[in-house]
């Protein structure tokens, strides 16, 4: 990465899944100012931070969902590089979604809810680029066998 950008940006995203949810599933998505689109938990690294504790800290602090960061597991890919010079650490948690408590604060969250991974709200374009290489949401081509769900509308930038 350094080759290309001399700085970069890293950042710690949480997937987190419904385990009480049939196939395909639900995740927990948040919507965010200005509130067009919806994301994940989220956010950069503190400098010298480890990605799975900012990554658990991210989700603590958007979510009010609070878990040990080995409860994480890092996700297949683990870091996906962006060509504008940042770096989203990806890790993956499951929660029983009838039990968690989800607590936003209002202003840098709105709403925090699970959806159904088939039927996906409309995304940041971000968020729809990152879940397409899980085979998640609108940018997955319907024939493609890393899917987790049926492809939606377009998602559309903030």
């Amino acid at each position: 990465m350094r080759s290309f950008v001399p700085k970069y940006i890293v950042g710690g995203v949480t997937l987190v899944r419904d385990s009480e949810a049939p196939a395909p599933g639900r995740l927990l998505l948040l919507r965010q100012p200005p509130g067009r689109g919806w994301g994940l938990p989220a956010g950069l690294l503190r400098r010298g931070e480890a990605p799975i504790v900012g990554a658990a800290r991210e989700l603590a602090e958007e979510s009010g969902i609070t878990v040990d960061p080995r409860e994480l597991t890092p996700a297949v890919p683990n870091a996906v590089v962006h060509a504008k010079g940042w770096v989203d650490m990806v890790f993956e948690l499951s929660v029983p979604a009838s039990t968690t408590v989800l607590e936003v604060d209002g202003a840098e969250v709105y709403e925090a809810r699970f959806h159904p991974i088939d039927d996906l709200p409309r995304l940041t374009v971000a968020t729809a680029r990152l879940l397409a290489y899980y085979g998640i949401g609108p940018l997955v081509a319907p024939d493609d066998p890393t899917s987790m769900a049926r492809p939606t509308a377009p998602a559309r930038d903030e």
